[in-house]
């Protein structure tokens, strides 16, 4: 008898592949399917990069099922189904959160990128946005140091055979 209930329960389960997992697009209503073992932020970047212009981004993956709390998953945390029943969506921002509006101007802002480079890899932060007279000075001052202390150590290389005969012949 508990054998019969074991296989209806494997039959009334969904024909899911050991070897990947369906991932539903809330934002695009797509599914996407990855590897088993796959990154959740990796999914996730993957997924925000197929979504069209105007519709919310993924902020976060989660495990759902019904009358279940949902299992959220971090950047870092390796996609896994749970089981018979649990499904595996994005969770997006209510359209016009702030979130959503930031993600938007983020990503406009790197459209004009050379394609493959990654978001989080940027140096546009980085790089100072006004290059000042203090700056330029800073970096005329060090080329004149540089130029300085190499005829200085040319000047001591050129003369230290004659230093070097003149302790010599005092000995």
């Amino acid at each position: 008898m508990a054998d019969n209930d074991q296989n209806s329960e494997v039959k009334d389960s969904p024909s899911v592949s050991a070897s990947y997992l369906e991932v539903n697009c809330i934002s695009s209503s797509k599914i996407r399917r990855f590897s088993v073992g796959t990154e959740a932020g990796f999914a996730l970047n993957l997924i925000n990069r197929k979504i069209n212009d105007g519709l919310p981004l993924a902020l976060y993956i989660e495990a759902v099922k019904e009358g279940e709390e949902p299992i959220s998953f971090g950047p870092n945390s390796v996609l896994i189904c749970h089981g018979h029943g649990w499904k595996l969506q994005t969770v997006t921002e209510p359209e016009g959160g702030a979130r959503a509006r930031a993600s938007a101007r983020r990503r406009d802002k790197y459209e004009s990128s050379p394609p493959g480079l990654d978001d989080l890899h940027s140096t546009k932060g980085l790089l100072p946005s006004v290059i000042g007279v203090g700056y330029i000075a800073k970096v005329v001052l060090a080329f004149v140091l540089l130029f300085v202390l190499g005829a200085i150590f040319t000047l001591a290389l050129e003369n230290l055979p004659r230093l070097l005969l003149f302790i010599n012949s005092s000995i």
